[in-house]
Order: structure tokens, then C-alpha cells, then sequence
């Protein structure tokens, strides 16, 4: 493996360590030293809020800089972060206000690091290069968060946020280290024609120029608030049937393990298949599993139901990424990737309420329909758009 791919996939494994640890131990700590599940709703809120209003502004930057340079930085902000919580704490002058600014922080630059790297990815990698690379990054990405969230189920009860801070301090640092050293072939121009306040008020053009393209890729990405739905939902449903943690526990286990099989087979099905058909099929087979999961109450149906869903999920994802790859100008792929996720945000945000309402009425397992039906709706839609445009519909590679 070339010290391209290394260096690369140092940063991201690191990255997911630092991330995956830090923001599993904030929202239980804040909630031990509040006893308040409001403060931890809220400032989750407030993260989503900061980071949709500042995505426009953030995304005109990944095409406007070098994404080497913004990988680094995002790093390097958060390797920040964590020796500021880990100084307060170790003083003992650390409380919920600096727990609320340190996840507004890196909830906000994991979201720039996140459409960063599939901007650079399509930038600093050749075409016939991207089954490859997007194999290994998911494979990095569930082993860091499988990994992460195993040893924060044995450390939370032990560790406090010093140790934590401590972690995610030196795993940023690394991370900012491997993308400094990496390999990088700027494709993006030195020169921009228009100014930065144009170009972020262009957003609205350049999605819109190819409608029919950003609508099926926007349908596609439906398959994100469902996952946040169901994280949401799960939970909720198994306390009310009188199920104990460890059944989350395992849904969430069962769902990782379900992505990380994905990472070893998705090489393969990129080089058979077209990414639009994988697209269209991981949406409908995720409507058909939830749609079985609200049929059965069975904890370990739904668990055993996650692994088909992260698979699912997984490649649905990764396809979308390596479509944007081929489709997408790569001096306009940081707005899209930040309307995309509006979208996205958007949608999760609506799902929240749903969730209040169903609880509300006690009518939780409904969500798994209801989820269901959303998901099949946009795969009727994505195959109309499909048959409709050629954009969307290039000449076949096989099946």
C-alpha cells in the first residue's frame, strides 16, 4: 500500500478514535453531572442548529481551499479542544459549560472534516482508485466505531472526562499529523473569479443546475435521518417492551457489524454495478427490512434486522459518494456535499418530533412503518428519475 493511502487512512482512523471516543463520553457525562436529560436534548439541538446554519459558509470554503489544508485544520481545532477541556478538568474548574462548547466544536468540525474528505477524496484520487480507497475508509470507520463504542461501554463507568479528553487529545493530534504529511494533488484552482460572498450565495444555482441529479441524490441520502430516527426509536421501543440496555447495546453492534461487511464486499460491487441501481436497491431493501421489523416485537428480530440495515445503509452511502465522484464538478462539491446535508439535518430534525409524538401515544413501533413507507416512497421516486434522465442513467457497465 502506497504512503498515499497510509498517511490518508492514519487521518481517518485516528480521527474516528478522537471523534468516535470524546462524543460517546460528553452527552453521559454532562448527563452524571446534571442529572438532566433536557440539557443533553438541548445541547444536542444546539449542535444541529450551529452546524445547519453555518453549512452554507463552511462548504463554500471546502471549494474555495486547499482540502488538505481544512482536513489538517479540523483536526488540529479539535486536538485543541480536547487539551482545553483536559486543562479545566485537571484544574477541576471544568463544568456543563465547557462540556456544551467542546461538543458544539466537534460536532461542527467532524461535519467539515466529513464533506472535506469526499471532496478530497474525489480530488487527490484517481477514478479507477475509488472502489479501492472508499473500501478501506469504511472499513477504518465501523472497526473505529465499533471499536470506540465497545471500550466506552467498559470505560464510561471508570473513566471521567480527563481521561477521555486525554484520549481524544492525542488521537487528534496524530490524525492532524498523518494528513500534514500526506500526499496531496491539488486539482482545485488558486484563483477564484467570483468572491467568497458569491459563491455562497451561487449555492442555490449550482444545486440546482442539475435538478434531477440533486434530487435523486437528496432521496438517497433519506436513508441518514432514518438511521437517527431509528437510534432514536430503538431505545425508546425496547424500554417501553421492558427490554434491558444490552439489547440497544446490541442493535447498535449488530448495525456496525452489518457496515463493516459492507466495507469488504462494496469494491466489488462498484466494479459490477452501477452506483445509481446499488442506490435504488439499498433503499428499497431497507424499506423491506424495517417494514419486517415492525412486524415482529421480538428484541432479537429487530437486532438481527440492524445487520441487514447497516449493510444496507453502507452501501447506499458509499455509492452515493462514488456517483458524486464521476458526476460532480470538484470545484462545486463542497456546496453540494453542505445542501445535502440541510437536507439531511432537516429531515433529522422533523424525525425527532415524530418520535416525541409516537412516544406520546404510545404508539412506537408504528415509526418502523412509518420509516418504511418514506424509504419506499423514494425508491418509487429515484427509479422515476432514474428512467427519466440520462444524467442519472449512464450507459450500463453490466448488470
Amino acid at each position: 500500500m502506497s504512503f498515499k493511502y497510509i498517511s490518508f487512512l492514519s487521518g481517518r482512523f485516528f480521527d474516528g478514535i478522537s471523534s468516535g471516543m470524546f462524543m460517546l463520553a460528553l452527552p453521559w457525562i454532562m448527563l452524571e453531572e446534571t442529572q438532566n436529560g433536557s440539557i443533553v436534548a438541548l445541547s444536542t439541538l444546539a449542535c444541529t442548529l450551529v452546524s445547519f446554519s453555518l453549512s452554507p459558509i463552511l462548504s463554500t470554503l471546502i471549494d474555495r481551499h486547499s482540502r488538505k489544508a481544512i482536513l489538517f485544520i479540523t483536526q488540529t481545532i479539535q486536538a485543541m479542544t480536547a487539551f482545553v477541556v483536559l486543562i479545566f478538568f485537571f484544574y477541576l474548574v471544568g463544568n456543563l459549560t465547557t462540556l456544551i462548547f467542546a461538543q458544539i466544536i466537534f460536532w461542527c468540525s467532524s461535519d467539515v472534516a466529513w464533506k472535506t474528505n469526499n471532496a478530497f477524496v474525489q480530488e487527490n484520487f484517481a477514478a479507477d482508485e475509488y472502489p479501492k480507497i472508499t473500501s478501506y475508509q469504511e472499513i477504518i470507520m465501523q472497526i473505529t466505531t465499533l471499536g470506540a463504542g465497545a471500550t466506552g461501554i467498559v470505560l464510561l463507568a471508570r473513566w471521567g472526562m480527563l481521561e477521555f479528553a486525554t484520549i481524544a487529545f492525542i488521537a487528534s493530534f496524530i490524525s492532524a499529523i498523518s494528513y500534514g504529511v500526506m500526499p496531496y494533488r491539488r486539482k482545485l484552482g488558486l484563483q477564484h473569479e467570483a468572491s467568497f460572498l458569491k459563491q455562497v450565495i451561487e449555492i442555490k444555482e449550482v444545486f440546482l443546475k442539475q435538478k434531477q441529479l440533486m434530487m435523486f441524490l437528496a432521496l438517497s441520502c433519506l436513508s441518514y435521518p432514518v438511521l437517527t430516527f431509528l437510534v432514536k426509536l430503538v431505545p425508546i421501543y425496547f424500554y417501553e417492551q421492558g427490554y434491558s440496555a444490552n439489547w440497544f447495546a446490541a442493535w447498535k453492534v449488530s448495525f456496525g457489524i452489518g457496515a463493516l461487511i459492507s466495507g469488504f464486499i462494496i469494491r466489488q460491487l462498484l466494479i459490477k454495478y452501477l452506483a445509481e441501481k446499488l442506490m435504488m436497491a439499498c433503499i428499497t431493501f431497507i424499506a423491506l427490512t424495517l417494514f419486517a421489523s415492525s412486524l415482529f416485537s421480538a428484541a432479537w428480530v429487530i437486532v438481527g434486522f440492524a445487520l441487514l440495515f447497516g449493510l444496507f445503509n453502507s452501501v447506499n452511502r458509499i455509492s452515493r459518494m462514488n456517483k458524486m465522484h464521476h458526476e460532480i464538478d470538484l470545484n462545486e462539491r463542497g456546496r453540494i456535499e453542505g445542501v445535502l446535508h440541510m437536507f439531511s439535518t432537516f429531515c433529522q430534525s422533523i424525525s425527532y418530533i415524530l418520535i416525541a409524538l409516537l412516544s406520546h401515544y404510545e404508539a412506537t413501533q408504528l415509526g418502523f412503518s412509518i420509516a418504511s413507507l418514506i424509504l419506499l416512497l423514494a425508491a418509487i421516486l429515484m427509479l422515476n428519475l432514474y428512467q427519466t434522465d440520462e444524467k442519472i442513467a449512464p450507459a450500463s457497465k453490466g448488470t
